[in-house]
Order: structure tokens, then sequence, then C-alpha cells
């Protein structure tokens, strides 16, 4: 399996739609906190990746404190690091215009788990219709890919049938919804899942030879080579001088590769990499704390004991009943 597969499926994302938006006239919403909104809808989420896919229409998005973007139908703009956005009409006046806010007992009234809601405004002008959602992740888990793409990220869904496909699929899913028909809500999980990662591999294609992100290293054939083999087999006693045999480079032009393109050198990503693994089966399980170590590639308890402190700061064991004692609280 290929790194960015590796990560994308041990990332427990999980895709959901809240909003199924038919707007005119002049409109402007700023979007509640992804906090908020998981916590009515997926309160179990981690880390929060709101998105809107435009099916019909033009509008403009922008971060508070940045520039509009403009956006168009087959169109969708993700936020990876689960920033407060604001989703207006193509005009300049409904970007003057102070943004409308749904929160607190608006926000629970307007959503509801498990339900696409239906949200229509205006009369006149021309419609544009939008498709709001989010993916929740493991943001530890995830955090090689999101670290490695923009604050905001717009992605075309109009220049393929493969793509174009899955606008359809996720428009005849709403429609599917609405009429409450049984794994509608199933099947845009699903969807939103396949959204994100066409999302981020076009990205991952549009970077220039030589960026200096996880993304981007993936792109390069050296270190992408490496990636995929840590990740393939993240509990094998790896060492620089045998990844550098592995993908034909010498142990220092690898080293410095890497380290140049990842941010950090080969053995030390390995670390982060099983650090996070074994968080994720200490939150899940309840499996010993030697097997976990085991697991994921420590020899020994102590020395997994060492590694996981350095990252979380205090012992595996310590943290798992933290997290026992937080979520009965």
């Amino acid at each position: 399996m290929d790194a960015l597969s590796n990560v994308l499926s041990a990332v427990r994302l999980t895709g959901a739609v809240f909003l199924d938006m038919e707007l005119r006239e002049t409109w402007s919403y700023l979007s509640a906190s992804p906090r908020e909104v998981a916590d009515l809808l997926m309160p179990e989420a981690d880390h929060v990746i709101p998105y809107h896919l435009i099916t019909a229409g033009t509008c403009y998005a922008k971060l508070p404190e940045g520039e509009p973007l403009e956006l168009v139908a087959g169109d969708v703009i993700l936020f990876p690091g689960g920033d407060r956005h604001v989703l207006a009409a193509a005009s300049q006046a409904a970007l003057r215009a102070k943004p409308e806010e749904h929160e607190g007992e608006s926000l629970q009234r307007l959503l509801k788990r498990g339900d696409v809601t239906a949200l229509r405004q205006g009369e006149k002008g021309s419609e544009t219709r939008v498709i709001c959602g989010f993916l929740a992740c493991d943001g530890r888990m995830a955090e090689p890919i999101l670290n490695s793409l923009p604050r905001m990220l717009r992605v075309s869904l109009r220049d393929s049938d493969t793509v174009g496909w899955l606008q359809s699929s996720m428009q005849f899913a709403i429609v599917q919804s609405a009429a409450r028909r049984p794994g509608s809500a199933m099947v845009l999980a699903r969807l939103s899942e396949v959204m994100f990662a066409e999302a981020v591999r076009r990205y991952m294609e549009s970077l220039p030879d030589g960026q200096a992100s996880w993304l981007g290293a993936l792109r390069d054939r050296y270190v992408g080579r490496t990636l995929a083999l840590l990740h393939d087999r993240p509990a094998h006693a790896w060492t620089v001088d045998e990844l550098a045999r592995e993908v034909g480079l010498s142990r220092s032009a690898l080293g410095e590769r890497f380290t140049a393109l990842v941010g950090k050198p080969p053995m030390q990503y390995l670390t982060s990499w099983r650090i996070a693994m074994a968080a994720v089966r200490l939150r899940e399980g309840n499996g010993s704390i030697l097997r976990i170590a085991t697991e994921v590639g420590y020899e020994s308890e102590a020395a997994f004991n060492r590694a996981f402190k350095r990252e979380f700061g205090s012992p595996p064991a310590a943290w798992r009943r933290r997290l026992a004692a937080t979520a009965t609280s």
C-alpha cells in the first residue's frame, strides 16, 4: 500500500453531510465553530474538517481575515485546519454585509444528528446550491496530511468522468436522504470520504517538484519510496542504512533529502508514527502496554514508555487512565 493510502486508512476518516442549501438574492453566513457542529452531529469526533460542494451557481468563500475565493458549480472547498469561515453570494454587497451566524439554540434547531437539513432562502435572483458537510478524523494520525494542506483548499470536481460521477452521486444521495431512504446517511458519509481522498490526491499532484511537505515528499522518487516502506512495515526494526539500500541512495543523501522534504529525519518520523498508532490502540482497546509496544515496533515496554512520554508528556498507562476518566466524567 502506498503511504497516502496507508495514512488515509489509518486516520479513522468519517464523513457527514448536514446541510443542503438553496440560496437566492444576497446572503452571507459565518460558519459555526466546527467543534460545536461536531458536538451536535458526531460528538466522538477528534478533529473536524468542514467542506462545501457547490452544485449550482457561484459564491465566495473566505477566512474571516482573508481574501474571498470564487467558487463555481463543481468546486469543493475544504478547511483542513477546521477554521471558521464565511460563505457568501457572488456579489460585493454580500461580501460587505455582516454574515449571519447560527450558534447555540439556533444551531441546535437547524441541525439534527443523522439528518440532512434543507435550508432555503430568497425567492428572486440566481440560484446557488451548496452541500455542506464535515469529515471527522484522528488529528494525530492525520497530521502528516493536514500539515501539508493550506487552510482553505479548493478542488474542482468538474473535469473528469470519475469526479463527475462523485458529484452526481452526492446529489442523488441527498435526494435519497430527504426521502428518508434507509442507508442514505451511510452512503453520504462514504462519498464524503472518497471526495476528501480525491481532493488530497489532486492537490498533491499539483505540487511542484521539491515542495517541502509530507505530500510533496510523496512525489519524490526516493523519499516517497522511503515513506511507503515505513508505513507498510512500521514495526520493522528499520535503520537509515537499510532504508537507503532499499531505495538506492547513500545513507547521508537519504537522510538529508528526507529531512529537507518531510521536516524531520527518517527515524524521528518513524517514532512519531509508531507513537500515534500506539495512542489509537490505547484509546480504543484494553490490550496490555507491552502488547501495544510490541505491535508498533518496540522491543521493550521501558523503551516504549520513554518514547510515549516524550510525545505526550506522560507514560502510556497514565495517559490511558486520564482518557478513561475524562470519558466517564
